[in-house]
């Protein structure tokens, strides 16, 4: 786990304090190439689709926001935030990285039996293809084709986290201002070591403040048509 401070855009990368291996050479590079290729030409031919979330931002005070995710932009990361929302992972998970004039992250699962299991799961990177601008919705990294199930949401214009390689894949479409009033009092103050290996456990203890989700559900497959 990384301890120095650094830029903030800089700090995305070193979420989990992995590394890639430099001596690692992909095996097969042709057919790889082909093969991902095909994978993201299926994913990106599919539609755009809704999530709506419902979360807890303090006791007594729930809200809702709407993602609306575009395969087009990024379609490995779309298709794994598709998954994650069938699987289910993100109840209770706690939005425990927020950092103000910056962006809110959340994506470890509540319990450490799922967060180690989904930790593997890691998914190739996708192209940039959208600015990280307000309200976009990206997935964290700790290095190439390392993206898991973390993810943040910009909370103003962050062109600078373009050239480092993150591809948004979503965007806010509305509850906006619930995005920015979830609770940002412990900053990037959790230990994410700690998260993934004690779970909300730990959390609950320490954080009790931290907002969290209480659901995530697809409610769109497509998106609305505008009113006449």
């Amino acid at each position: 786990r990384v301890q120095a401070r650094q830029p903030r855009s800089a700090r995305l990368w070193h979420l989990r304090g992995e590394r890639p291996n430099p001596r690692t050479r992909p095996k097969m590079v042709t057919k790889a190439a082909a093969v991902l290729a095909c994978l993201l030409g299926a994913a990106a031919a599919a539609e755009p689709y809704q999530v709506e979330f419902e979360i807890t931002l303090k006791k007594g005070e729930k809200a809702k926001f709407t993602v609306e995710v575009y395969p087009d932009w990024a379609p490995l990361g779309a298709a794994r935030f598709r998954e994650i929302i069938d699987a289910g992972i993100w109840k209770a998970a706690r939005f425990f990285r927020v950092v103000s004039g910056f962006m809110v992250q959340w994506g470890i699962p509540g319990k450490p039996s799922a967060a180690a299991e989904w930790r593997e799961k890691k998914i190739t990177d996708d192209p940039v293809a959208k600015s990280n601008e307000r309200g976009t919705i990206t997935f964290a990294t700790s290095g190439k084709d390392s993206r898991t199930t973390q993810v943040f949401i910009n909370f103003v214009d962050n062109k600078n986290l373009d050239g480092m390689g993150f591809s948004p894949f979503g965007k806010v479409i509305a509850g906006m201002e619930t995005v920015d009033a979830i609770y940002a009092g412990h900053g990037e103050s959790p230990d994410q070591g700690r998260i993934q290996s004690e779970g909300n456990s730990y959390l609950k203890k320490s954080f009790p403040a931290l907002s969290y989700i209480n659901s995530a559900t697809l409610v769109s497959s497509t998106p609305p048509k505008d009113e006449a």
